[in-house]
């Protein structure tokens, strides 16, 4: 990446990772120092792109949730240039049964790296897909 990517370059980027279920190019996306958080999640942080790449194989290797769509429903920009909020719909399927898990990120974005990011998933939407998946 010869050009610094814009919060809107990066968000694409991040739902295309999250498709594909690559935790390599969700990777990329960060600073090596970046910190992504889980504030309703109850999961542990992951401090550093490489824990980040580590926590989204395992994570997304281990769910049995195929991912249809990642639909970005709105991209809020804030005072503060290096912040945005997206709202965002990620549409599942577990053994047949669609889920749709809505979410919200607020990213930090410096020098086109993301360099922290707190995810908040619907904890009912997940234990739904828990749900699906133990049937």
């Amino acid at each position: 990446m010869g050009s610094r990517m814009s919060i809107d370059e990066i968000v694409t980027r991040f739902h295309a990772a999250m498709a594909a279920k690559s935790a390599d190019d969700l990777a990329d996306l960060y600073a090596e120092d970046g910190l992504h958080e889980f504030p309703f999640g109850g999961l542990e942080p992951y401090e550093g792109r490489e824990k980040v790449r580590a926590g989204y194989r395992a994570s997304w290797g281990a769910s049995p949730a195929e991912v249809e769509e990642v639909r970005r429903v709105a991209l809020h920009r804030t005072a503060d240039p290096e912040v945005a909020v997206v709202e965002q719909e990620v549409l599942v399927t577990v053994k047949g049964r669609p889920v749709t898990v809505p979410g919200l990120l607020v990213l930090r974005v410096r020098d086109g790296r993301i360099v922290h990011c707190r995810d908040y998933m619907d904890a009912s939407a997940i234990g739904k897909v828990r749900e699906a998946a133990a049937v």
